[in-house]
């Protein structure tokens, strides 16, 4: 696998299930968007948002070396571009979210949040949460 946490991906939709949405990176390669990685806020039916065959960016959560398995995210995607390119008088300090995701038994935890903090006090509240 040539591929890293973090990196920004560009896939098809292959399948969607009640409890995700399997995406086509490569003709080998296949990842999973996690009904909880797909979008902000609730979401009722997947198919109502997304289709097969849709073309897809995400970006790699964790890669399990063992099983060869995949986590993509769609909502950290959105979340990292709209921070990137603050609309005009926005306020960038104001309501921020920064999570971070360990690989658990049961799957993915949120082990930090910080509200109303810069980027860089946030990184560094989670590099030191990790140690």
């Amino acid at each position: 696998m040539d591929y890293k946490i973090g990196q920004h991906v560009n896939g098809i939709i292959s399948g969607i299930q009640d409890y995700g949405v399997f995406v086509q990176l490569d003709a080998k390669t296949q990842g999973l968007v996690h009904i909880s990685e797909c979008k902000a806020g609730r979401i009722n039916n997947l198919t109502d948002d997304f289709r097969v065959g849709q073309d897809v960016d995400a970006i790699v959560l964790d890669i399990d070396d063992y099983s060869k398995k995949i986590s993509l995210s769609f909502r950290q995607l959105s979340i990292s571009k709209i921070h990137a390119n603050p609309q005009p008088g926005e306020n960038r300090n104001i309501y921020k979210h920064f999570w971070t995701a360990t690989r658990v038994k049961a799957g993915f935890k949120p082990i930090a949040e910080t509200i109303e903090a810069s980027k860089t006090e946030a990184l560094k509240r989670i590099r030191q949460v990790k140690k």
